[in-house]
């Protein structure tokens, strides 16, 4: 018996890990290319997002970028939210979020650049 147990559970976490999938998102904003990334597969709790500048193919190394995840109020539920100031690691902007549950968050990625404009871009992710 314990050993059906054993394959079950390994075979539900062998299931989990295999798909699980890492967030990548692309887009453009005023000529910039951003892209969104997730170090890892998104989890309940803290996780590290990567977002990645460039404009004509140059790595844009001098702006001031955060995000802002929030989930809408719902029935029974809260208006939740978690924000983060990126920091530049080897020319890329790192951050971590805690998506405290599952469901669809949505996202508000802002970048401000030596111009002084702030650029913002909105999406979503489903942890």
């Amino acid at each position: 018996m314990q050993n059906i147990i054993k394959i079950v559970l390994g075979l539900f976490l062998t299931f989990t890990f295999l798909n699980a999938e890492l967030l990548e998102q692309n887009g453009q904003k005023d000529g910039f290319d951003v892209t969104l990334k997730s170090s890892k597969a998104l989890v309940v709790g803290s996780n590290e997002f990567l977002v990645g500048l460039s404009k004509d193919s140059k790595v844009i190394e001098t702006a001031k970028v955060k995000v802002k995840f929030f989930m809408p109020e719902m029935p029974g539920m809260p208006y939740m939210e978690s924000e983060s100031e990126a920091t530049l690691v080897d020319k890329v902007y790192k951050m971590n979020i805690n998506l405290p549950m599952a469901g669809t968050w949505q996202y508000q990625l802002k970048f401000k650049t030596d111009d002084g404009v702030v650029h913002t871009i909105k999406g979503s992710v489903n942890l």
